[in-house]
């Protein structure tokens, strides 16, 4: 065979295998692919196999096949795998036959991007419940700690008290040779109107033996103690008038309140005693001469000016009102003179910062002693002349009080308190709001005061104390100078 056959056999065999190519791969180019959801055939035919798979709510999805389109194919294949959704693009013949669902999974991103995580309900309750019990396992721990820390505390105190000879709450031991005159002496004029240093008063207050309880009120009790021989008052409040305790502390310890008819204050709970008792005894055993009865109600309305009086300048005091005078809150002198006591609910107020302090005690003084204002609930909390006139309107009772037990021509009425024969012995509020605020009486006036001119003329001063209106009453000190000229009137009666 010569070279031009060969040739020809050559070029006619290749012509035969390029055929046999394209009849494989088509036509026009196209793979061969595995196919899962093709109809009539386990293949399909495009220029790229796929692989993909699929998570949804009715489980997971796998699917094989190909992509013709090239619009397709940019669309798919570049699709980035998420959580619920991956894909696998390849350009060989049958490059996805061998792809399963289990690796195209690794594929997945383990948690989704930017979307929550689904987590079962178990789940859901243990993250919800899990810090509130450890919240509370805390709360519990730190309860205990607590109150073992104080209860060792207390025993502490305890074992240190009885090793120093406390008696009764109150805690024992040497101060030296100071009287308590000196002692008040050196609080009231130390020029800061603080009082005694607290360590001073702790100190004190061990020196006293108590020796017998002198009176009883819902509030607590008074003894009779002794501190280096001599008598002393001594005041045990109950628990649940502390805050009374608090404040009358407070303001002998910030203020300088030096004045004979204030009664004198030391050392937290215990002042000068006095044997006489309260006015409210004492006019319940006694009945006094008018002079006598006379000077009481004056050194009540001298107390009640130095309360109400503003005194400036470095051993100065604040304005105050007591807010809770009454008999049983002004105690009697062995010279039978009166002393204000009891400023647990005291209001003080400053000019200088315009600052009006009333404290922190919800308790609201007496009720048989309340003003109309207070009872009907109309008084101006915010003004402090205001409380100022609610002392006037209990001073004129406690006048009542005074002139009942005094003298004239031979005659006195037994004892008895303000509104005795209108109200209850216990009255509530609403039973004085109705006698004060609603018929608006006053104390019954015996007609035999007006046969006595000093009776007469304290008859007068009480009634322009019980004004409705509370600006018309007179102030303290009015009332202390109208005395003045009844005491003068009555010294003039005398030498003629």
């Amino acid at each position: 065979m010569d070279r031009c056959s060969v040739h020809v056999l050559l070029l006619l065999l290749l012509l035969l295998l390029r055929g046999l190519q394209a009849s494989a791969e088509g036509s026009d180019g196209q793979l061969s692919c595995l196919c899962d959801k093709c109809h009539q055939a386990t293949q399909c035919h495009g220029t790229q196999c796929f692989s993909s798979i699929k998570i949804g709510g009715s489980g997971v999805a796998f699917e094989r096949g190909c992509l013709m389109d090239p619009e397709k194919i940019r669309m798919h294949c570049s699709t980035p795998s998420s959580f619920h959704y991956a894909i696998l693009c390849c350009s060989q013949e049958m490059c996805n036959s061998n792809t399963t669902a289990r690796s195209l999974m690794l594929l997945l991103p383990t948690a989704p991007e930017g979307e929550p995580v689904r987590y079962g309900v178990e789940t859901l309750v243990l993250f919800i419940l899990g810090p509130v019990v450890v919240l509370a396992l805390l709360s519990l721990v730190s309860v205990l700690a607590c109150r073992r820390f104080h209860h060792g505390r207390l025993q502490r105190l305890q074992e240190f008290d009885t090793e120093q000879g406390a008696i009764d709450g109150l805690i024992t031991s040497n101060v030296g040779d100071s009287t308590l005159a000196d002692l008040l002496d050196h609080s009231c004029t130390s020029g800061s109107g603080s009082g005694l240093p607290f360590l001073v008063q702790r100190t004190v207050a061990r020196q006293i033996s108590l020796m017998e309880c002198v009176g009883k009120g819902r509030y607590g009790e008074v003894w009779r103690g002794q501190w280096q021989g001599e008598n002393v008052a001594v005041k045990i409040f109950s628990s649940r008038d502390e805050k009374s305790w608090f404040r009358e502390t407070e303001i002998y310890n910030t203020v300088l309140l030096r004045h004979e008819n204030i009664l004198a204050h030391s050392c937290g709970s215990f002042t000068h005693y006095h044997e006489n008792g309260s006015l409210y005894d004492y006019l319940q055993r006694v009945a006094v001469e008018t002079t006598e009865g006379l000077a009481m109600a004056a050194s009540v309305a001298c107390g009640l000016v130095h309360l109400h009086t503003e005194i400036f300048g470095t051993e100065g005091k604040p304005a105050i009102a007591h807010r809770d005078l009454k008999s049983k809150n002004i105690l009697v002198t062995k010279e039978l003179r009166c002393c204000i006591a009891d400023l647990g609910l005291a209001v003080t107020h400053s000019q200088a910062d315009n600052l009006l302090d009333v404290g922190n005690n919800p308790k609201v003084g007496t009720k048989r002693y309340m003003a109309p204002e207070v009872l009907d609930e109309s008084i101006q909390t915010d003004c402090f002349d205001a409380y100022k006139r609610v002392d006037i309107w209990a001073f004129g009772l406690v006048l009542w009080e005074i002139a009942r037990r005094t003298y004239s021509n031979g005659i006195v009425e037994e004892y008895k308190p303000p509104f005795y024969d209108q109200v209850p012995s216990d009255p509530s509020f609403e039973d004085m709001r109705k006698v004060v605020c609603v018929e608006q009486q006053r104390p019954f006036i015996p007609n035999r005061w007006f046969s006595d001119s000093t009776l007469s003329a304290l008859v007068k001063l009480m009634k322009e104390c019980w004004y409705q209106n509370p600006s018309a009453r007179l102030t303290a000190l009015r009332i202390k100078k109208t005395l003045d000229k009844i005491h003068s009137s009555l010294e003039k009666g005398k030498e003629s």
